[in-house]
């Protein structure tokens, strides 16, 4: 019986959760070259900056960091029902969030989340809660 490894986790997007207020994650596959994957299991990889879109009816992830400062534009794998469920979040003024990579198994995975853009006083309040609960304002 074999074991089921554990997804670990090459790389998280710290600040989406700062900037954006996360809804449902979907986990996608992503489309690399040979280089890419090298690159992504050495943790040559960066998420901060990129961002989701879709074109074409595909999901393509813009600006991911790779190696000294190689900055790509990949495309991501999902189902057409998947990608139109998002297609409706993002009209309704959603954005579409790298969380973080996924690379313990065969496969590199990305895990995307729907987010609401937070203003300067939701930050605020997120880091007053996150100060009250380490016990800093006791």
């Amino acid at each position: 019986m074999k074991k089921k490894k554990i997804s670990d986790s090459i790389t998280i997007n710290r600040r989406a959760r700062y900037d954006y207020i996360l809804g449902d994650e979907l986990t996608v596959g992503m489309a690399l070259n040979g280089l890419e994957v090298r690159l992504i299991r050495d943790h040559h990889v960066q998420l901060k900056g990129s961002f989701v879109t879709i074109k074409n009816r595909e999901l393509w992830l813009n600006n991911l960091t790779l190696g000294a400062e190689t900055v790509r534009n990949i495309k991501l794998l999902a189902t057409k029902k998947q990608i139109s469920a998002l297609e409706r979040e993002k009209v309704a003024g959603s954005t579409i969030v790298p969380v973080k990579l996924l690379g313990g198994s065969r496969h590199i995975k990305l895990v995307i989340a729907v987010g609401k853009g937070k203003k300067k006083y939701d930050k605020r309040e997120t880091i007053k809660k996150r100060d009250i609960e380490r016990g800093r304002y006791a």
